[in-house]
């Protein structure tokens, strides 16, 4: 069995894996449906039939774009007619983007922290590592595993996300208004760097500790760093860019790189059966 082959095999157990358990893939499927689809959906379709008397009640957010329309920030704003409109704009295109990293961050941490974890829970590891196979083939298999489902899981609720929020904003802007180059810029760019580096964060995790559930506590505090992303994002205060989230994926794909190099000096044979004992 050649490289190419031995990673194939890897990738389709790990997924076998994943769809066998109840517990990993449901938190999977929840996350998703809430942050992406249905929050977004309900708050943009509130916000769009929101009488103007009632809008006094989000003061707060008329502020905030006011803020940003008067700072040329999100010039679009400025040519609004209603409030309406300048609300449904900016939550469907800024306000929800930050929300979308949740969504990789939470897969990634499940599906890495069930790889070696998961495999000294099933028992299974010390015959992994009995095989032919090199452990750059092992950790590339592992790695793999976890991020095609990752992407896969965020672009598909990124499409459903866009196919609601069209319809939702049709009727108020006669066009169709997602995405538009800050969400192409985060799905194609940011989110895979995103992905790759919590999967080898966790994967240095993983090879550590002796339990799936010990794995993925630590592997999730990668999610506190994003929750002052989301904060900065909803107050006007941090408004992400085009060029912002070009460096971050930058940054991230650097990270990477890091990581992978580490991934590749800290783990061996013996270190990884000795983590089992």
């Amino acid at each position: 069995m050649n490289n190419r082959q031995a990673i194939r095999a890897l990738v389709r157990k790990d997924i076998r894996a994943i769809t066998a358990s109840v517990q990993l893939w449901l938190p999977m499927l929840i996350v998703p449906l809430v942050i992406g689809i249905i929050m977004p959906g309900i708050l943009i379709w509130t916000a769009s039939r929101l009488e103007l008397a009632s809008l006094g009640n989000m003061s707060f957010l008329i502020d905030t774009l006011d803020n940003l329309t008067h700072a040329g920030q999100i010039p679009q704003l400025a040519s609004m007619p209603t409030d309406n409109h300048r609300i449904v704009y900016y939550l469907a295109l800024y306000m929800f983007a930050p929300l979308f990293l949740i969504i990789p961050v939470m897969a990634s941490s499940i599906l890495t922290a069930n790889s070696f974890a998961g495999e000294k829970e099933r028992k299974t590891l010390e015959g992994l590592l009995f095989t032919p196979m090199s452990m750059d083939t092992l950790f590339k298999g592992k790695v793999l595993a976890a991020l095609i489902p990752s992407l896969l899981l965020s672009w598909i609720t990124f499409i459903i996300y866009g196919i609601i929020a069209n319809i939702l904003m049709y009727p108020m802007f006669g066009k169709w208004m997602f995405p538009n180059l800050n969400w192409i810029i985060l799905v194609l760019w940011v989110v895979p760097a995103c992905s790759l580096v919590v999967i080898l964060l966790n994967v240095l995790i993983s090879a550590k500790v002796r339990g799936f559930q010990e794995a993925y506590q630590l592997g999730g505090l990668v999610v506190i760093p994003l929750l002052a992303l989301i904060a900065g994002q909803a107050s006007g205060m941090l408004l992400i860019s085009p060029l912002m989230l070009i460096l971050v994926g930058a940054v991230l794909l650097l990270i990477s790189f890091i990581l992978l190099r580490l991934v590749t000096l800290w783990n061996s044979r013996q270190q990884l059966a000795e983590s089992q004992i």
